[in-house]
């Protein structure tokens, strides 16, 4: 989850810096021409902002993740334990027909596991101390398989090119809504070209518009993980996948959480029906009924 949202969150920043550094080089009023962009110029325009945002979170994925949960890298395996998690990794990266990704571990009470990387070949799996403490070694495999599933499944590039198509029409729409109110403010004026109420009015509705859209993001994201949780059953066992939910599920005991908080696989409870728009993850119980059923 928190992977997500570090994606989530570079892009939004991103996205924000570069709206800011072409207002203030004059890009935008640059290709206005003297009025406001005409709706060719302006969508490929938003296109050009939209992927660069995503574009530019993907590319940095591996490395904020790193930062943002204090990721150790397994670089010599110096335990047992250290030992076995890479050679599953190992094993499963080559079953799955990918690059063998970095291995890594970072500290947090919770059970925790996340991948990412922007190809297949260049990916990081890692798993937190809590996961590795709570669950049991079949348990720990199926959750890894279901994270080496994202990988070669390809999720966090296309979670990118959705992202990109989604702050394009953020963009988009955000300029539309700054022309709106700036003709607004300024009617019955002789118009030379977007004023103040353009670029601040833009500039808000970006934001506000960018979390809306996340939504769809978020969907992408509860889709994907049915997906991985059937990779992870095909590379370690569906009982083990079952299992290893199950035990995520007894892990997070929704009356013990703020509302607010996630769980490494799913939202801990309180979360309400609008909530629910943003949860990265399915609720634990349809994952697996899901993976009880075969699907």
């Amino acid at each position: 989850m928190k992977r997500i949202f570090l994606f989530l969150a570079t892009n939004l920043a991103v996205l924000a810096v570069i709206s800011v550094t072409f207002r203030l080089l004059g890009i935008d009023r640059a290709l206005s021409q003297g009025g406001y962009m005409d709706m060719g110029t302006l969508l490929v325009f938003s296109a050009v902002i939209g992927f660069a945002g995503a574009l530019v979170s993907l590319f940095l994925s591996k490395t904020m993740a790193k930062r943002g949960m204090g990721v150790q890298i397994i670089e010599e395996p110096q335990t047992e334990a250290e030992r076995w998690l890479v050679e599953t990794v190992r094993r499963q990266a080559k079953e799955a027909g990918i690059g063998m990704p970095e291995v890594g571990y970072f500290e947090s009470p919770d059970p925790n596991a996340f991948a990412t990387g922007w190809n297949k070949n260049n990916a990081l799996v890692a798993v937190s101390t809590g996961l590795w403490n709570n669950m049991n070694r079949d348990e720990v495999e199926a959750v890894l398989g279901h994270e080496v599933s994202h990988v070669a499944n390809g999720d966090m590039v296309t979670l990118a090119l959705i992202q990109g198509v989604v702050n394009t029409f953020v963009v988009f729409l955000a300029r539309i809504v700054g022309m709106v109110v700036d003709s607004f403010l300024r009617r019955g004026e002789e118009s030379s070209g977007p004023g103040i109420g353009y670029f601040v009015t833009s500039l808000i509705a970006e934001l506000v518009l960018g979390v809306l859209a996340s939504v769809i993001v978020m969907w992408f994201s509860r889709q994907r993980e049915f997906r991985a949780d059937a990779g992870g059953a095909t590379l370690a066992g569906r009982q083990k996948m079952i299992d290893a939910l199950k035990a995520l599920q007894r892990a997070h005991d929704p009356h013990s959480l703020p509302s607010e908080q996630f769980a490494a696989f799913g939202i801990s409870g309180g979360a309400g029906r609008f909530g629910k728009l943003f949860m990265t993850h399915p609720p634990l119980e349809e994952r697996i009924a899901a993976l009880e059923q075969g699907r």
